[in-house]
């Protein structure tokens, strides 16, 4: 395999909508470039990028899949890497993780719905690092493929900066090829052929468009360059020369936006596509300085891309494999990375052999002597290093950024279904959540629950058919309980007296409380206050009063729940000599406790959460019908291209099977995140409830028995 410098590379992240053609449109530069046998397929499960058997199963991509090209003349060969993201809504994470480690992205586009929610939200990640943007109009030999409606939809969304480049010949089943605007020529191909595409006139049919389109790219390209202006006015065009270094700057710029048209299953226009990739994208080595921070987080440090710099490596994705262990993908930032090289991960203090480093196309892992600066590879068996860790030369120590998500949407309670199972299942997480970084497992400490977390019901699912099939342990998801707090309103002053005799000694131990509410989700959710004078209860005995109070607010009152923010203040009591002891303060404690809280005008408070909701304008007043039903209140909208986001606070408890409802509701455009953001009183009717099916859990006897 041979080894490419910065100059010679181009990595690209392909990103866009589920079923834009994305994968496909990777087979098809993969077989036309010589570097796979045949156009693999997502429809039989030969596509090199989507070989995990959930890819093959749901005939979709849900991790980003790698593979490179090599194109161009063999005097100045170039490789292509492509990074194959996938585009529904659960797994678009994947999308915002790479991003950092490409140099453009090329949105897929489908050549019939044109921009979908995801394409925006992916073009929304583009936009936060300001990287370069190629559009790519995939699937054009589909039935409806309409170029001039795409192009449209694109401006819509993007602005006119969207500018096509290139015009398709023929349509839908009859597309023969496409017309090149930059050098005016046409290339027609075979529908399903080898991807070499025949040089030849514009056909009279596209000549007139292909004119005015060209003068209207030219006349784009000059408006940014006083020199480019003036040769525009004098000549009434650009030569090619000067056209294509041009396209090329501002392209790297983000000032224009190229529209290409291809098929990746009929195997058009992909030459031309990765002829393109070659001329006017960003070359690994055009980047300005990398910005990271020194090893200790303190100060902002830049590293130059070029291959004289000291080495460093960032780690984007981790794979977990049954026979080689964890996998790291990584760039390299800067310098040149040595097979066998040592070197240092600064976010884990620990130092990490390289062996046998490798170049990855799809599953196969192509073994190579050093990565130059600016090029991805992979390596098995570090032993600590994760996604999102910067390793490099322990003398000059750079961090760079990982990548922030948002938190998960939705969560589920995991119970494993039998005893072997369960030893299997922390293992397997574990090993899941080291390859995805918005997945979650974790105790909750009042439901004592085992809780897993991710962006949605369809990527839980996945997680559990990948915990069955890899590690064979066999799990059940319910939905979580919800958490529900208790507290008070009003004060009390009681006393709590436990007295005992048996045989021997007896138990003794008297208290007297004040309880006053505390402000609601304050920081501090018990306070107790000492205020005993005169040694009515000795020192040694008001921790115990102090713990039996505790305890007993664990337990609750009304509903089993936590009682939380309130003070007591121990103000008077008694003992007695003998039979006083550390157990019977503790049981007065809990007696005076119980009879406050029955003063106390306790009540319920339940979670409410922080909601964002991202929908097509077409669907917002559904879903703020659907927000009121759940006694949700609207904080407030906004919009952008063409898309509402809602933000409104809703109770958990009516939170729990929002995905789905909300697929249903948006025929799954639809897309939400939420957090935990305060807790409030639950309305009467619903208190009722809950206290009912709680005391009938414990199985207590209700009032109206």
């Amino acid at each position: 395999m041979k080894v490419y410098e910065g100059s010679n590379l181009r990595n690209l992240a392909l990103i866009g909508h589920g079923h834009a053609g994305k994968t496909t449109l990777v087979s098809a530069m993969l077989y036309t470039s010589g570097g796979a046998p045949r156009l693999g397929r997502v429809d039989d499960g030969s596509a090199p990028t989507d070989y995990d058997e959930e890819e093959i199963a749901r005939k979709m991509s849900i991790s980003t899949g790698l593979a490179f090209v090599e194109w161009g003349k063999p005097e100045a060969r170039v490789k292509i890497n492509l990074l194959d993201t996938p585009g529904f809504n659960m797994f678009v994470h994947e999308a915002k993780m790479v991003l950092p480690v490409v140099d453009a992205a090329l949105v897929v586009v489908d050549g019939v719905a044109g921009v979908e929610v995801v394409t925006q939200r992916v073009w929304g990640y583009c936009e936060e690092i300001n990287l370069p943007r190629m559009i790519v109009v995939s699937r054009m030999d589909r039935d409806r493929a309409d170029a001039t409606r795409v192009v449209e939809s694109l401006t819509n969304a993007f602005g006119r900066a969207v500018t096509p480049l290139q015009l398709p010949i023929g349509s839908e089943k009859s597309l023969s090829g496409i017309v090149d605007l930059v050098r005016m020529k046409a290339y027609t191909y075979e529908m399903g052929g080898n991807g070499k595409g025949k040089e030849g006139p514009i056909p009279a049919s596209v000549a007139d468009a292909a004119k005015e389109a060209h003068e209207k790219l030219v006349e784009l390209v000059a408006e940014g360059k006083d020199e480019l202006m003036e040769e525009f006015f004098e000549t009434g065009t650009i030569p090619e020369e000067h056209l294509v270094p041009a396209l090329h700057e501002a392209i790297r710029e983000d000032k224009l936006f190229p529209v290409l048209f291809t098929s990746g299953l009929g195997n058009i226009g992909v030459d031309e596509l990765m002829d393109f990739i070659v001329d006017y994208t960003p070359g690994a080595n055009e980047h300005h300085a990398i910005t990271g921070w020194t090893a200790d987080g303190e100060e902002q440090a830049e590293r130059k891309g070029t291959d004289n710099e000291p080495a460093s490596v960032y780690v984007f994705k981790t794979m977990s494999d049954a026979f080689a262990g964890r996998i790291s993908y990584f760039k390299v930032f800067s310098g040149v990375l040595k097979n066998d090289a040592s070197l240092q991960n600064y976010n884990r203090n620990t130092l990490e052999k390289f062996a046998h480093i490798s170049l990855i196309q799809g599953k196969a892992a192509v073994p190579i002597p050093e990565i130059h600066a600016g090029d991805i590879g992979a390596v098995a068996k570090l032993r600590e290093t994760l996604t999102g860790d910067t390793l490099g030369d322990k003398a000059s120590p750079i961090r760079y950024p990982a990548v922030k998500l948002p938190e998960p949407a939705i969560t589920f309670a995991i119970e494993p279904k039998s005893r072997a199972d369960e030893d299997k299942l922390g293992v397997g997480l574990h090993k899941l959540m080291e390859e995805d970084a918005m997945l979650r497992f974790f105790r909750d400490p009042q439901t004592k629950e085992f809780l897993i977390a991710g962006t949605g019901q369809q990527h839980i699912e996945v997680v559990v058919s990948k915990m069955r099939k890899r590690y064979h342990a066999e799990v059940v998801l319910k939905a979580p309980k919800v958490p529900y707090r208790e507290t008070i309103r009003g004060k009390a002053d009681v006393q709590g007296r436990h007295k005992k005799q048996t045989g021997g000694h007896g138990q003794y131990g008297d208290c007297k409380i004040k309880m006053e509410p505390l402000p609601r989700n304050a920081e501090v959710e018990f306070e107790f206050v000492n205020d005993i004078f005169g040694g009515s209860i000795p020192r040694n005995f008001i921790p115990a009063v102090e713990k039996g109070i505790k305890d007993a607010a664990g337990r609750g009152f009304l509903a089993g729940y936590p009682v939380v923010n309130f003070r007591v203040i121990l103000y008077d009591g008694s003992y007695h000599d003998v039979d006083s002891n550390d157990l019977s303060f503790q049981m007065a404690g809990r007696i005076a406790f119980r009879k406050a809280m029955e003063q106390a005008k306790p009540t319920l408070l339940e979670p409410i959460m922080n909601v964002e909701i991202t929908i097509p304008d077409e669907f917002a007043g559904t879903i703020m019908g659907d927000l009121n039903s759940r006694r949700g209140r609207i904080q407030g909208m906004d919009n952008k291209a063409g898309n509402t986001i809602v933000k409104a606070e809703v109770p958990m408890a009516e939170m729990l099977t929002y995905g789905a409802d909300l697929t249903s509701m948006t025929q799954g455009r639809g897309s939400f995140s939420m957090e935990m953001h305060h807790y409030d009183t639950v309305p009467q009717a619903q208190q009722d409830k809950i206290i009912e099916k709680a005391k009938a859990e414990r199985g207590e006897v209700t009032e109206e028995e």
